[in-house]
């Protein structure tokens, strides 16, 4: 009735349409997740806070940072890349931004941690804007999958200021 080669492509059709179906399924899965990460930041020390010549405010701060980041890995989350930045506002710009810790976690493991530290990377404003100011600490991450869309999320923890002298 049917030659070999008419069956081979039938029986090879069928696999081929259930491992779109099965693909497709798993990355819906991933979807599902509604993750609740966690994390609190403290600012333990202003070790330094000064004018630097050229007019720009310089700033070293010592943090403890801990998270629980667990919920952001699924069966698909290869690694996380976090990092907190200090946002604050000037008279030139509405939003600044300055990096001053970051980190690869690479697994589940490693998703929950407690670290205390000094920024990682140098503070500087251009100007002399932060004498007194008030300015958030995020928490950034970006969740890189085994396949599919990166994603990036965020917390923002408030209430800090500083001081409204130099050191």
């Amino acid at each position: 009735m049917h030659s070999f080669g008419y069956r081979l492509n039938g029986l090879l059709t069928f696999s081929v349409t259930i491992l779109a179906v099965m693909c497709a399924m798993a990355s819906l899965s991933d979807n599902l997740n509604t993750p609740s990460p966690s994390a609190e930041i403290q600012v333990t020390n202003i070790n330094r806070f000064q004018k630097q010549p050229r007019g720009n405010d310089e700033v070293s701060l010592t943090m403890n940072i801990s998270a629980d980041l667990q919920t952001l890995f699924t069966w698909n989350t290869k690694q996380l890349f976090v990092f907190v930045a200090a946002e604050y506002k000037t008279p030139k710009n509405s939003l600044n931004q300055v990096s001053l810790w970051d980190a690869i976690i690479p697994s589940k493991e490693h998703a929950k941690f407690w670290i205390q530290t000094s920024n990682k990377y140098r503070f500087i404003d251009q100007g002399n804007n932060l004498r007194g100011k008030e300015f958030n600490l995020t928490l950034h991450w970006h969740a890189m999958p085994k396949t599919g869309k990166m994603f990036a999320d965020k917390i923002v923890l408030t209430g800090y200021s500083f001081p409204e002298e130099y050191r």
